[in-house]
């Protein structure tokens, strides 16, 4: 009967929080305890580590009320992730059913910091002004400047890792696959950011931008693919910005095409796209590369000039829709999608007229649509022409209406197209659920594929026959190219 301890590890937020997750879950596991099954391992666990979200308003209270349930399992609970890193100390005074709040320089001492909330010694976090300021520098001189960078880990130096940690030769990957696997996994190119959009308080607590070097990402993907997985995402804050604190803004179009050849992995996929940066060479990399999926996950937030310039951002909707038009060109099946706020302070009629109307030009596979609201910190919070809660919350639904409209006609315009479906899923009546490549898992849409002699993990090529909104069916089979 095992003596060791166990952790029930729950990850909210992005996937940038779930790759964060699995370098937390390898060092615990290398620390000797032992990791409770999925979110619902609360129960007989002795630590519950929540990695938290505190991007915006909604994702604090999430944080919060999970934290709040973990206390109510009777487990010692301990906050971390990006709403511990952003408010530390304040956090901790405010939530005293936290037995600890850590930041991320707690992670690589992941197992110290379990046993003292294990003895009931209470360790005292970090005020939230020590991580207002992180110079770019290296990965290598911000862990010797005692700063650490989730997902830029250093590895354990103990021989014997556990099981499913790191291949049994090589250099090692600090992560642990969480939540059972399959066959996505998100692979980080980088952490933090270098711009300062007005709305925006990432900077603040995930710090200036740190691109991870090439063979480091290499390794991981050669490391996942050993491990099942079949489609890559890779997620930062700005993979637009990768490589250029390595000295080489085309680092990620030369990244591409080793990704791609991964023994295994069958589609790599790049998310968080700025798009003032996206260069077309980029373009042509993400367009031209085979295995690689043609998507821009393309952050446009607004489509006024005058908006965008309040944000601190670049474009307008004529720049934009060319830009669309640069895709297309080279990829006219390439999926896109996007956010937008709504209700910005000083948004005026004419402004949100101008954002409606793009949508209608743009033809996005999937849209999102936030409304304004002050966040801690940022410049926005201080800026005049604020907007009644009333007309935002009007505008947000308007343009939400407009948004399903104009994605569902989207979709009924891929029917009778062939697509390839990466297989995630299979339903009760024998059909497989999965995406094709215009669609990233969990924020876009499925298909629903039919069809003999189909596996979970594969991706099969089929012909679309029908959709539903976002989604679409497909059939497997003859004739399909």
């Amino acid at each position: 009967m095992s003596t060791r301890r166990k952790v029930s590890l729950i990850t909210l937020g992005c996937a940038r929080n779930e790759v964060d997750s699995e370098e937390l879950a390898a060092r615990i596991e290398d620390a000797g305890w032992d990791l409770a099954d999925g979110a619902d391992g609360a129960d007989g666990a002795d630590v519950v580590v929540v990695n938290t979200c505190g991007f915006i308003e909604a994702a604090k209270k999430d944080s919060i009320d999970t934290l709040l349930a973990a206390h109510d399992s009777g487990a010692k609970v301990v906050a971390a992730g990006c709403m511990a890193e952003r408010y530390g100390s304040e956090l901790a005074e405010a939530l005293p059913e936290a037995d600890a709040v850590l930041g991320f320089d707690d992670y690589t001492a992941i197992g110290d910091r379990l046993d003292d909330v294990m003895a009931g010694r209470r360790r005292a976090a970090h005020t939230p002004r020590d991580r207002r300021t992180l110079l770019p520098i290296s990965p290598v001189e911000r862990s010797s400047a005692g700063m650490a960078i989730p997902g830029h880990a250093a590895v354990p130096d103990q021989d014997d890792l556990p099981d499913g940690v790191a291949p049994a030769s090589g250099p090692r990957v600090l992560r642990r696959r969480l939540g059972g696997g399959g066959p996505v996994a998100p692979l980080k190119l980088a952490s933090g950011c270098d711009r300062r959009c007005t709305f925006c308080a990432i900077p603040a607590f995930r710090g200036a931008y740190v691109s991870r070097p090439p063979a480091e990402v290499l390794e991981e993907a050669r490391w996942l693919a050993g491990h099942g997985v079949r489609e890559l995402v890779l997620v930062s804050e700005n993979s637009t910005s990768y490589g250029k604190d390595l000295g080489d803004l085309r680092a990620l179009e030369k990244l591409l095409p080793g990704l791609a050849a991964v023994d295994g992995v069958e589609r790599v996929r790049v998310s968080y796209l700025q798009p003032a940066e996206t260069r077309p060479g980029l373009i042509e990399a993400i367009c031209g590369t085979p295995g690689v999926a043609p998507y821009f996950d393309m952050s446009f937030q607004h489509a006024s000039g005058p908006v965008l310039r309040s944000m601190r951002r670049f474009g307008d909707r004529e720049r934009f829709l060319g830009l669309l038009d640069q895709i297309r060109a080279l990829a006219p099946d390439a999926g896109v999608r996007s956010n937008f706020i709504v209700g910005f302070p000083g948004e005026s009629e004419d402004d949100f007229e101008e954002l409606a109307e793009f949508l209608s030009a743009a033809r996005l596979d999937a849209v999102g649509v936030f409304g304004y609201s002050d966040e801690d910190g940022t410049e926005a919070a201080n800026l005049d022409g604020k907007l009644d809660p009333a007309e935002v919350a009007a505008r947000v639904e308007e343009l939400t209406s407009l948004a399903d409209e104009l994605t569902a006609q989207r979709a009924e315009d891929r029917v009778g197209s062939d697509v390839h479906v990466l297989l995630e899923e299979k339903a009760e009546d024998g059909e497989f659920e999965g995406r094709a490549a215009h669609q990233a898992p969990e924020v876009d849409g499925t298909v629903r594929v039919r069809g003999a002699g189909l596996a979970l993990g594969e991706i099969v090529a089929a012909r679309v026959t029908d959709s539903e909104g976002v989604d679409l069916s497909a059939s497997a089979g003859t004739g399909v190219s």
